[in-house]
C-alpha cells in the first residue's frame, strides 16, 4: 500500500496531513484526523488507523481507550498529495458522543447499513428475528420470497402510486440481500460486479 502511494506533500501542512476517514462499506464519512509520516507508517503496519494528536503531541490509535478501533481497508492520497482518504471498518461508534460519525449530518448508504444488519443477524441468528426465520427456512424459501416481492414491485409500478412502489422496492431489496447472505455473499460482492460492468 505504501509503495502505491505518491510522494506526499508533508511540507504544506508542517509535517501533518488531514486524513478523512470513510466507512469502507457504507461510504459514510466518519471523522477527520491528522497524520504524520510516523502515524501513517503505524497505520499501515498495524492495520489500525493511527493519528497524531495535536493536543497531546503524540501518536494515538483511534479507539485505544474505547475499543472502537478503525480497521484499515485502504489509504489513498488526493490529486495534490496533501490529503489522505482512509477507508476503514469501524469496530463500534467512531464519535465520542456515541454516533457512527463525528459529523451528525453525514449519512452513508442505507442499503449498505441494511446489509451489515443482515450480516449480523446471519452470524448470531437471534430468536424472534424475521431475518433469522428467513435464513432458517433455507435458500428455496428465500428465493420464493424474492420472486413474490419482485412481482409485487412490478405490479406496484403499474397500478400503485410512487409511495407504494418505493415500499415494494425496499421489500425486494431487503429480501435480495437476505438471499445473497444465505449464499455467503453480500452487497460488496454485488457492488464489485456492477463496478466491473461500468469499467
Amino acid at each position: 500500500m505504501r509503495d502505491a502511494m505518491p510522494a506526499l506533500d508533508w511540507d504544506k501542512g508542517g509535517g501533518l496531513l488531514p486524513a478523512i476517514v470513510q466507512d469502507a462499506r457504507t461510504r459514510q464519512v466518519l471523522m477527520l484526523g491528522w497524520m504524520t509520516p510516523e502515524s501513517l507508517a503505524a497505520t499501515q503496519e498495524s492495520g489500525l488507523v493511527t493519528f497524531f494528536s495535536r493536543s497531546r503531541q503524540r501518536l494515538w490509535v483511534k479507539g485505544e481507550s474505547s475499543g472502537h478501533h478503525l480497521k484499515l481497508v485502504a489509504i489513498e492520497a488526493d490529486c495534490d498529495a496533501d490529503t489522505l482518504l482512509v477507508t476503514a471498518e469501524p469496530q463500534g461508534p467512531t464519535c465520542h458522543l456515541g454516533r457512527d460519525s463525528c459529523f451528525a449530518g453525514a449519512t452513508g448508504s442505507a442499503l449498505a447499513h441494511l446489509d451489515r444488519v443482515i450480516e449480523g443477524r446471519a452470524a448470531s441468528m437471534p430468536e424472534g428475528s424475521y431475518t433469522t426465520r428467513l435464513l432458517a427456512g433455507g435458500i428455496r424459501r428465500i428465493a420464493q420470497k424474492v420472486g413474490e416481492e419482485g412481482v409485487e414491485t412490478a405490479l406496484a409500478a403499474v397500478v400503485e402510486d410512487d409511495t407504494a412502489l418505493l415500499g415494494e422496492a425496499a421489500d425486494l431489496a431487503y429480501h435480495l440481500l437476505v438471499l445473497l447472505r444465505a449464499r455467503g455473499l453480500g452487497l460488496a460482492d454485488l457492488d464489485q460486479v456492477l463496478r466491473a460492468r461500468n469499467a
